[in-house]
C-alpha cells in the first residue's frame, strides 16, 4: 500500500466567490485505525453547494471548516483496514470523509454502499441528493395529481430527482436551469413538461406565466434570489414552498435585501418551509428502499458529471457555482480493488 496520503486543506476563507487560492494540496502519512475505527481508501468524493457555507466562520446547521484542516464531504470508499466488527477489508462504504486519498472514520458513522447499482450512486440518486429530493418534495411539498410543481436548479443532483418524483405523482413539472443543453435534458430525457433558461428568458415572470398557466402549487427552491421572487409571484392559494438551497446567495459579500415577497405568502395562505435532510435520518432506510425500487424499475434516471483526480476537487467544487454540471458532481479519486 502506498504510504503517502494526499490531502486538500482549506487554505483561507473566501471573500465572495471562492478561488483555487482558498485550497491547498499537501501530503501526509496514512493514519492507522484505532479501536472502533476503519481506514478507508477514497473512490469518489461528492462536492455540494452547502460546503460553501462551511468555508465561512459563521453559525449554521453544521460546523464550519477550520482553516488549515482537511476539507470534508460525502464520499464512497473501500475499506483497507478495520478495527470495527461491522466492516472488513474490501467492503465498499459511504460516509462523511476527508478530501484525501485515505480517511479514518468511526465505524458507527459509516454505511455499506448500496449493492446492485454503481457505487457512485451512493452519493447521488441513492444518497444524500436523492433523499433530499424525496423527503423535501413528498413531506413538505405534498404534491397532488394535476398540480404544478416548479423546480429551480432543476438540472442539478437534487433538482433532477425532484422533477422525476413529481412526475411519478402525476404533476405538471416545470424546471428552471441555466442553459439550453440542461433544459433539453430535462424535457427529453427526464420528462419535464417545460423548462425555462433563466439566463435567456428575459422576463422570467412572463416565462413562468406561459409555462404555468394554472399557477404554481409547489415550488422546490434550490437557488433563492431573483428566481424565487419570480416564482412566488405566480403561486396559488395554499402553495407549498420547499426551501432546500440558496446557491444564488452563498457567495454574496453583503447580505441580500429581503425578505421581499412575504406578502404573497400571506395573500395566498402559502407556506415556506426550510429543512435539512439529516432531520429525516430515522426514515432514510424507507426512503432509499423506494428510490431503489424506482431506479430498478426504470422510473428514475440519473446523470453524473465526473472529474478525475483528487487534485481537481477544488475545480469541480467551483464548477458548481458556474453551472458546469448536469446531475451529480463527483470527483473520482480511485478504483475499487
Amino acid at each position: 500500500m502506498n504510504t503517502t496520503n494526499r490531502q486538500i486543506l482549506l487554505a483561507s476563507r473566501p471573500q465572495g466567490m471562492p478561488t483555487e487560492a482558498n485550497f491547498k494540496l499537501v501530503e501526509a502519512i496514512i493514519p492507522q485505525p484505532r479501536a472502533g475505527e476503519v481506514l478507508v481508501r477514497t473512490l469518489y468524493l461528492s462536492v455540494d453547494p452547502y460546503m460553501r457555507g462551511r468555508m465561512n466562520d459563521a453559525k449554521s446547521y453544521i460546523l464550519p471548516f477550520a482553516v488549515g484542516e482537511v476539507l470534508q464531504g460525502g464520499a464512497v470508499g473501500q475499506v483497507v483496514q478495520s478495527d470495527h466488527p461491522g466492516f472488513s477489508k474490501g467492503d465498499i462504504v459511504s460516509g462523511m470523509l476527508g478530501w484525501q486519498d485515505y480517511s479514518l472514520a468511526k465505524g458507527d458513522e459509516l454505511h455499506m454502499a448500496p449493492t446492485g447499482a454503481p457505487v457512485s450512486t451512493a452519493l447521488g440518486v441513492l444518497g444524500m441528493p436523492g433523499l433530499t429530493a424525496y423527503f423535501g418534495l413528498l413531506d413538505i411539498g405534498r404534491p397532488q395529481p394535476g398540480e404544478t410543481v416548479v423546480v429551480s436548479g432543476a438540472a442539478g443532483a437534487v433538482g433532477t430527482i425532484v422533477g422525476q418524483i413529481a412526475k411519478l405523482k402525476g404533476c405538471r413539472v416545470v424546471g428552471i436551469a441555466g442553459s439550453d443543453e440542461k433544459n433539453e435534458y430535462l424535457r427529453r430525457e427526464l420528462g419535464f413538461d417545460a423548462a425555462i433558461n433563466y439566463k435567456t428568458a428575459g422576463n422570467l415572470r412572463q416565462a413562468l406565466a406561459e409555462a404555468c398557466p394554472d399557477g404554481i402549487d409547489v415550488y422546490f427552491d434550490n437557488v433563492g434570489g431573483d428566481i424565487t421572487d419570480a416564482v412566488i409571484a405566480r403561486i396559488n392559494n395554499h402553495a407549498r414552498i420547499v426551501l432546500c438551497g440558496q446557491i444564488a446567495l452563498y457567495n454574496l459579500e453583503q447580505p441580500d435585501t429581503g425578505p421581499r415577497n412575504f406578502p404573497q405568502l400571506l395573500i395566498h395562505s402559502a407556506t415556506m418551509t426550510g429543512f435539512i435532510v439529516a432531520n429525516y435520518a430515522p426514515r432514510f432506510r424507507a426512503g432509499l428502499s423506494e428510490l431503489t425500487a424506482w431506479l430498478e424499475e426504470g422510473k428514475l434516471k440519473y446523470r453524473e458529471h465526473v472529474v478525475t483526480g483528487l487534485e481537481h476537487a477544488p475545480q469541480a467544487f467551483l464548477g458548481l457555482f458556474r453551472g458546469e454540471n448536469i446531475g451529480k458532481q463527483l470527483v473520482r479519486v480511485g478504483a475499487a480493488e
